[in-house]
């Protein structure tokens, strides 16, 4: 199957052109500074992932319509919203190949757009009563701040179970796109028992995605992630955790030491990311990350749809193949 973002765009072009202007629309401020940032944040856009799966899961059940279009532009303002954020608490100067909000215009100022971006969101959905958006969105949100939150907990103590990665993974990263599918179905009136396997889709697609990310850390640099850099953050991902759980005590213990460093060198990086690749690390997150693929395309299959569903499909492989 074709799964280039091209194919996958192909029958929602000119749904995506009317997403883009109004989402412009709906972050236009009087205010010249805010608007300058604003314009900035419009032309930085990524693969449009979140979008795409609005859009599509939309387009599964009838027609995409003016509640889609809103619904798109919630979960885009509300995402845009928390990476502003993220980058203030990552100290990070770089998004996408572009300068952070904050990098250019300092901690305060980032702080405040995102408060901003997070406002204009709820007043869109409140305006026009879409309140099963806001909730499915809410939630999400919610989660994301609890696996973010359990995530900088764990990495203290580098005592990450699978158990306890793959609930981070669902509450960080996999919430957030199933409520995307949740938010486009929903857009056309679907039953609440459709609206669950939508959503339910759309975590495993999320948790696949997530597990995607993870192998890049062991990777060559020819993608978007520097190699080693999870490592260099103390995150624990599936492939360490797997190797960690598979390695006597000693070796146990050797790599954790080289993780709690601080100050690693290119030396040790290289160093854990052999130990993963010898004790099979990569071969186990790349089968689990099948096993959530499947997951995704058997619920898909199972749901009674009024369109093909082969370019939602095209999605999914596109999240598991794609090179950064």
């Amino acid at each position: 199957m074709t799964t280039s973002l091209a194919y996958i765009k192909s029958p929602i072009e000119n749904e995506l052109k009317i997403f883009e202007d109004k989402f412009k629309d709906s972050v236009k401020s009087k205010v010249p500074l805010l608007d300058t940032i604003m314009n900035y944040i419009v032309k930085r856009k990524g693969k449009q992932m979140r979008p795409l799966l609005v859009l599509h899961c939309a387009k599964l059940f009838g027609e995409v319509n003016e509640s889609t279009y809103r619904g798109a532009a919630l979960v885009e303002l509300l995402h845009t919203a928390t990476l502003v954020h993220d980058d203030v608490v990552d100290e990070s100067n770089m998004r996408r190949g572009f300068f952070s909000i904050n990098a250019l215009w300092k901690n305060k100022v980032a702080v405040l757009v995102g408060d901003y971006l997070l406002s204009k969101g709820l007043l869109l959905s409140l305006k026009n009563k879409d309140f099963k958006a806001l909730e499915i969105l809410s939630s999400a949100v919610e989660q994301m701040s609890e696996g973010e939150l359990l995530q900088m907990e764990k990495a203290r103590k580098l005592d990450i179970t699978e158990e306890v990665y793959f609930d981070i993974i669902t509450k960080k990263t996999a919430s957030l796109l199933a409520s995307c599918c949740g938010i486009g179905a929903n857009s056309t009136g679907v039953s609440e028992e459709v609206l669950e396997d939508v959503i339910a889709m759309g975590e495993a697609v999320g948790i696949a995605f997530q597990i995607k990310d993870d192998l890049f850390d062991y990777g060559d640099n020819k993608i978007g992630k520097p190699t080693g850099i999870d490592i260099i953050e103390k995150k624990m991902t599936l492939p360490l955790i797997y190797a960690l759980n598979v390695a006597d005590k000693g070796e146990r213990r050797k790599i954790i030491k080289v993780i709690k460093n601080s100050k690693k060198s290119k030396a040790d990086i290289q160093e854990v990311i052999q130990f993963v690749k010898i004790k099979g690390g990569i071969e186990y997150a790349q089968t689990r990350m099948l096993e959530y693929k499947k997951k995704a395309e058997d619920l898909l299959n199972s749901i009674p749809t009024e369109s093909s569903t082969e370019y939602l499909k095209a999605l999914i492989d596109y999240v598991i193949e794609r090179k950064k």
